[in-house]
């Protein structure tokens, strides 16, 4: 198995997670990945190595991007928060407020909360639902505002897996008349230097180390009852982790899954909740994070979740690998994770090219998260 040395930087004290990544480049466990830690505002860790194609042609450099599944959800997150911030967008305030077309069906009563939360009873699209529909943003997210809600908006958690972005990012629209991904660049990304995309251009692909697809999933969706949210949200449509190769996906900047980039961009925008809120939110905004959050086994994940303000909140039953206290985080289909420990000002992202097959984390997340807090 050939290898290749970490490369980057880490402070002296974080030599035990250097040495963890690196002892999965060199097992072949990883082929590509990149992990980063900011540390109140400070990047104090920046690691890359491996390769970014399944040929080992290429190395997995310092600029090198990936498609990171659901870490994009946490970018869409930071766009509702910065809205809040500025008094743009009231968690307690209808949808349909800003989105008249959602009231439709009975959502009248949905909060801009119970999106953020995942408890809207929208996780997902009325069948038939394809890829390409998703794609289609704009068609995609109308037929979202035209359904009813699949269960009591507001009393459960039921993870919006694909359309969160579509609904959060209309939201966005509404408000500031510009798109989820142009919001983003421009509001967030570009302040804070960080290189990570809501909708890929063109130019970008030459960087972008394409995903290895994880084993086949060995849940059977047929066993889930027909009108269960799981069912309906995890079957509608299913993805083949393929489509991110393509140009449509990259460039649709779907805000759930389809975001681009980097642990040490990851890093750098999720630190504003761990750094005081950046420059971009204020320390209150971040504390909405953690006011109220959900606790239920999720409807569409099975497992118990919290979920606050536009993150999953630390729970010890379910998410042992994640500290107790003020930490907000999520993971990326394929084991990539952010963390934003608020109480220690800390912030840690974890990409990768090569799929595991769970949601939430790994064995080498886990590594990884195990190794940077026992150096602490």
């Amino acid at each position: 198995m050939t290898s290749t040395p970490v490369q980057g930087f880490a402070e002296q004290r974080f030599s035990a997670l250097r040495a963890a990544f690196q002892q999965h480049l060199d097992s072949g466990a990883e082929l590509g990945a990149s992990v980063a830690v900011v540390e109140r505002g400070a990047l104090v860790a920046d690691l890359w190595g491996g390769w970014a194609d399944s040929e080992r042609t290429r190395p997995w450099t310092a600029d090198t991007l990936t498609n990171v599944w659901s870490i994009s959800k946490t970018m869409t997150s930071v766009s509702a928060l910065v809205l809040v911030d500025r008094g743009l967008l009231d968690p307690d305030e209808p949808v349909g407020a800003y989105w008249p077309e959602f009231k439709a069906a009975g959502k009248e009563g949905v909060l801009v909360r119970h999106v953020l939360n995942h408890t809207s009873g929208v996780s997902g699209w009325d069948q038939p639902v394809t890829a390409e529909d998703i794609l289609d943003v704009p068609a995609a997210t109308a037929r979202l505002a035209a359904q009813a809600p699949w269960w009591p908006p507001g009393t459960l958690s039921g993870y919006h897996l694909l359309d969160y972005g579509h609904l959060v990012g209309e939201l966005v629209l509404r408000v500031t008349g510009r798109s989820l991904g142009e919001f983003f660049r421009a509001e967030i990304a570009e302040p804070l230097g960080a290189d990570f995309w809501l909708g890929l251009p063109a130019g970008q692909d030459a960087r972008v180390s394409h995903v290895v697809p994880p084993p086949p999933s060995q849940v059977d969706l047929a066993q889930l009852p027909p009108d269960s949210p799981a069912r309906r949200t995890l079957g509608g449509p299913v993805l083949d982790a393929s489509i991110t190769w393509t140009r449509e996906w990259k460039a649709a900047g779907i805000g759930g899954a389809g975001g681009h980039g980097n642990a040490r961009s990851v890093a750098t925008v999720q630190s504003v909740l761990t750094n005081g809120g950046g420059g971009l939110v204020s320390p209150e905004t971040v504390d909405l994070v953690f006011a109220q959050h959900t606790d239920n086994v999720d409807l569409v994940l099975g497992v118990p979740l919290r979920f606050g303000l536009g993150y999953a909140v630390s729970h010890p039953a379910s998410t042992p690998f994640i500290p107790e206290g003020r930490v907000a985080f999520w993971g990326g289909w394929g084991g990539s994770l952010v963390v934003n420990d608020v109480d220690r000002g800390l912030t840690f992202a974890y990409v990768m090219n090569r799929m595991s097959p769970g949601i939430l984390g790994s064995a080498r997340s886990d590594a990884y998260l195990q190794a940077l807090y026992g150096s602490l």
